[in-house]
């Protein structure tokens, strides 16, 4: 009887990230095919890497599935260091590659890597790492000090690409896991007083952050300018009704919503949809972080319990503000949607973040699927 339960652990994790990855697949095209027909004379050419995306994240899913987590807790130097220079990389000539003002891929061998989203998961390694072997000493001031300055860094290195959004996903992460890690009271009022106090000066030390945060407050100030795509965005949103206007449908998709097949994808899945469709989209991943918090609950020991968490915190968060950036909740900002917006390096990590969830699940279990 017990086996039957992990094998229906596993097959619902499995059910629910394939199903959202291969659901990614049909809205990616759905979303693409007519900028992808205008722009590359393909309409399958953001599918066809998005399915390129699924098959690397199945190779990586399953190799960490059975691949023991401890491993990452002993090359976790090696994994922060790899990721520090691969960031470093965008800013080099040759290297990186600029898009809309952006520098956040980098080429090698005609390959476009984003290493930022390696970063939210490389850091989540060291914390975890961290946490467990310092959990008797994590309410000290001074034992924090070393995860704020490794999130520093990355935080600094993310933020100057620019990705404002990256940079709030990653600290908010970090926070929530020092929190389950033991951090004190006074220490966590003190550093959420720091962190509300430092997003104001890093939304006007950018006058293109400043533009965005007026034209969240009032997108009609600039319908042509900053504030087009929350507009469009809220059209797209609002013309899908309660049941959307079917699958392929959309209108807002001919180019007037921009990204539409990425960042604002969730805009698109909302006018095919509708209301229905977005409360389901979000339910199923409520359903998926909750499966992943049950088996952090049940890890055999804490680095594998902190792992999963911050694993979970990083999809559920991603996907909140991702929804509450293209419903106008907060100031516009990219972030993709996890398993569904368009990108390959995306599809491969958090992919490969499941296997190793269901490598804690299986190891503490002790039960071979």
């Amino acid at each position: 009887m017990r086996k039957n339960k992990i094998n229906k652990t596993y097959l619902l994790i499995s059910l629910l990230v394939f199903g959202l990855a291969i659901f990614g697949c049909v809205m990616v095209y759905s979303a693409s095919f007519y900028s992808a027909q205008i722009r590359y004379s393909n309409k399958y050419f953001f599918l066809i890497k998005q399915v390129i995306g699924v098959i690397l994240g199945i190779v990586g899913f399953v190799f960490f599935t059975y691949i023991d987590y401890h491993i990452l807790k002993k090359i976790r130097y090696p994994i922060l260091i790899i990721t520090i220079v691969l960031l470093v990389c965008v800013f080099i000539p040759g290297f990186g590659v600029e898009s809309f003002g952006a520098k956040r891929w980098i080429n090698l061998l005609g390959v476009s890597i984003q290493p930022s989203e390696l970063a939210k998961f490389s850091l989540v390694i060291f914390v975890a790492s961290y946490l467990s072997d310092n959990h008797d000493k994590i309410k000290t001031f001074k034992a924090l000090l070393p995860v704020f300055l490794v999130g520093g860094i990355l935080c600094v290195l993310v933020i100057l690409e620019p990705s404002m959004s990256v940079t709030m996903c990653i600290a908010i992460v970090i926070f929530f896991m020092l929190i389950v890690g033991g951090m004190s009271k006074k220490h966590t009022i003190f550093f959420s007083c720091c962190g509300a106090s430092l997003i104001p000066l890093l939304i006007i030390s950018e006058p293109y952050r400043l533009k965005r945060l007026f034209a969240f407050i009032d997108p009609w100030l600039s319908p042509q300018g900053e504030g087009f795509q929350l507009i469009q965005s809220l059209y797209s949103l609002g013309s899908g009704g309660w049941f959307g206007v079917g699958l392929f449908n959309s209108r807002q998709k001919y180019l007037f919503l921009p990204f539409a097949e990425s960042d604002f994808i969730f805009s698109i899945i909302g006018e095919e949809f509708g209301y229905v469709g977005c409360i389901v989209l979000m339910l199923t991943y409520l359903v998926l972080v909750y499966l992943l918090i049950k088996i952090a609950l049940n890890a055999k020991d804490r680095f594998g319990c902190l792992l999963v968490i911050g694993i979970a915190y990083i999809i559920g968060v991603q996907m909140l503000l991702n929804v509450a950036v293209v419903t106008g909740s907060i100031p516009p900002t990219g972030l993709p949607l996890p398993f569904i917006s368009a990108g390959s390096t995306s599809l491969l990590v958090f992919m490969s973040a499941i296997g190793v969830v269901l490598n804690v699940d299986r190891q503490s279990r002790r039960i071979k699927f």
